[in-house]
């Protein structure tokens, strides 16, 4: 290693220059991009699976993956988004192999309205679970596309550069998977609930 080269910073070096550098040798340099990236995929996976020991397994082989088939990535500037959707399709794999599969709608940030007495708690609570069963019973595409639309709140623009599907697939994916959820608890949900 020549000692002209300049040291790299988180902040001050783009995705594609740290894929250049780690591609012509500089292998120690991954671990920005794993500093950069590793957060968000074990968010994502975390919502996906729903178990945080089996999401950080995820995220672990997929940035292995993401080292090993680096010279792969044909855009380096969206290495970000290429190792998500390598983390994503883990997941999808990881969901196919399980028959039962639970979201967590408190570990995304969901919070029911805590006003009520211990009977309203408790019906809440039991929504809660059912309606994270009902997501759980998803096709991996479909549960994958709710996720990140509706609790992790990403723009269809982005799900599509992540996942690498187009906005339409997306947005129909995402209607087919409230179209499922709505026909499993319709008959669980309070009148009330459906008019809001």
């Amino acid at each position: 290693m020549a000692t002209s080269e300049k040291p790299f910073s988180d902040r001050d070096v783009e995705d594609a220059h740290i894929v250049e550098a780690v591609l012509a040798g500089r292998s120690e340099l991954y671990r920005v991009l794993v500093r950069r990236y590793q957060d968000v995929m074990y968010r994502h996976a975390l919502r996906m699976v729903g178990d945080g020991d089996e999401a950080a397994d995820i995220v672990q082989k997929a940035l292995v993956k993401g080292f090993r088939k680096l010279d792969a990535c044909h855009d380096p500037a969206k290495v970000g988004g290429w190792l998500f959707r390598i983390g994503a399709n883990m997941c999808k794999d990881y969901l196919k192999s399980r028959r039962r599969q639970d979201v967590s709608l408190e570990d995304a940030g969901i919070q029911m309205d805590a006003n009520g007495g211990p009977v309203e708690e408790m019906e809440r609570t039991e929504m809660r679970r059912t309606l994270e069963a009902a997501i759980g019973e998803l096709t991996p595409g479909l549960q994958e596309a709710f996720v990140m639309k509706h609790l992790e709140g990403c723009s269809y623009e982005h799900m599509s550069d992540v996942m690498g599907v187009s906005i339409s697939a997306l947005k129909m994916r995402v209607h087919r998977a409230r179209e499922e959820l709505q026909q499993k608890l319709s008959s669980l949900v309070p009148a009330e609930w459906s008019e809001a």
